[in-house]
């Protein structure tokens, strides 16, 4: 088995206790979910090298021409099959394409148009590995009499004794780390789950690749939003349900119209840029009203809350949030935690009271709870308050 300069297993380093890396090695199939990338084909290598019987699989999650791109741009692309299908048969394991297409319009993209049509910020990476990822794909093994599944993510899955729970915790590359986009994983999940790369360095990982003259060694990370890769969601929305984005008024803070805005769904909390709009000092989009299609502008002071309140919840270290509890919160994807009380609400939310007053903070948007390098679980951020 390869090691690294150190001298230690590479697959081992991976995991932080010996009894993951002994449930590891007990099981001896598994299924990767290989997207064409370099993180999921140097897992598929490390789960050979642990000595599992591995089989490839990658979700057809959409054709290009169903999202008006007919380049290879996009993660999931043809392109991205066909990388994925090169790296199997480079490393001699049976190899599957499985078409979620329809799954995937159903769960991720009309749910991305609703939410947006409701003027929240959806999510679709998070629901993606939610109901495809760890949902669909996961069944799929299962019916090939294979209970685990391998992803190139970067977090750490362990198991406590003591606690007698499957538990998720930041990546070693914190700079890498994607627990955040985990958080809704159940100990269900957790414990059918394996993550190869959570110990590594993203630089050792294209090691990794090159040496092994993996096709892909180079290729760049997926930023977008798969289905939509220039970011231009308003004009996917539009294009998607074949009705123009309705337009109305920009409002200032007291409710006078100051303009005309392109439709509602083409602003987010926190815009400052391409309102077209000049009030003399800087203006923030600050609310949308999705019934009239109008936006309120204001000053960047009108962006920030104190608490907020999220539904949808899904902890990991224990079934419930009892009592208060300190926490980091990230609200957005890489942000930096941001301290916060932690409580749940005679209506079953969970309400978090920030510490300092936090800006831009978005409903759709997932919020995800830590403690140290423990992730506690998370919610959907429904609704905000400045006080």
């Amino acid at each position: 088995m390869q090691k690294d300069t150190d001298g230690q297993c590479l697959i081992c380093k991976t995991w932080n206790t010996g009894e993951a890396a002994d449930s590891m090695a007990k099981e001896k199939r598994a299924l990767i979910a290989m997207s064409g990338g370099v993180d999921s084909s140097v897992a598929a290598w490390l789960m050979q090298q642990a000595g599992y019987a591995c089989e490839g699989a990658t979700m057809r999650l959409y054709r290009n021409e169903d999202i008006g791109q007919s380049g290879f741009r996009t993660c999931c692309s043809q392109k991205d099959v066909d990388d994925a299908a090169e790296i199997a048969y480079a490393l001699d394991m049976p190899f599957h394409v499985v078409d979620f297409t329809e799954e995937f319009r159903e769960e991720i993209i009309e749910k991305f148009v609703r939410t947006y049509e409701a003027g929240g910020t959806p999510n679709p990476c998070i629901d993606c590995n939610r109901f495809m990822k760890f949902g669909k794909l996961l069944d799929f093994a299962r019916s090939r009499g294979i209970d685990s599944v391998a992803t190139g993510h970067y977090a750490r899955i362990v198991y406590e004794e003591d606690r007698q729970r499957w538990l998720l915790k930041k990546a070693a590359d914190v700079r890498k780390d994607q627990s955040y986009v985990l958080y809704m994983l159940t100990q269900e999940q957790l414990s059918r789950t394996v993550l190869p790369l959570g110990g590594l360095e993203k630089a050792e990982v294209r090691k990794i690749a090159e040496e092994q003259g993996f096709v892909n060694a180079q290729k760049r990370d997926s930023q977008d939003i798969c289905f939509v890769p220039d970011g231009d969601y308003a004009r996917f929305i539009e294009r998607y349900t074949g009705r123009p984005c309705k337009a109305g008024d920009f409002l200032d803070s007291e409710g006078n119209v100051i303009g005309k805005n392109k439709g509602a769904v083409r602003y987010t909390l926190g815009q400052r840029k391409g309102l077209g709009i000049a009030m003399g000092s800087p203006v923030y989009v600050c609310g949308k009203d999705m019934e009239d299609g109008s936006v309120t502008l204001g000053p960047e002071s009108s962006l920030f809350c104190r608490s907020l309140l999220a539904g949808g919840l899904n902890f990991i270290p224990f079934d419930s949030l009892t009592g208060k509890v300190r926490v980091g919160v990230c609200t957005r994807y890489h942000q930096k935690e941001q301290a916060a009380e932690a409580y749940m609400t005679p209506e079953g939310l969970l309400r978090l009271d920030f510490d300092e007053p936090q800006r831009a903070v978005t409903p759709g948007q997932a919020v995800v709870l830590y403690q140290g390098e423990l992730v506690l679980g998370g919610g959907t951020i429904l609704k905000t308050q400045k006080g």
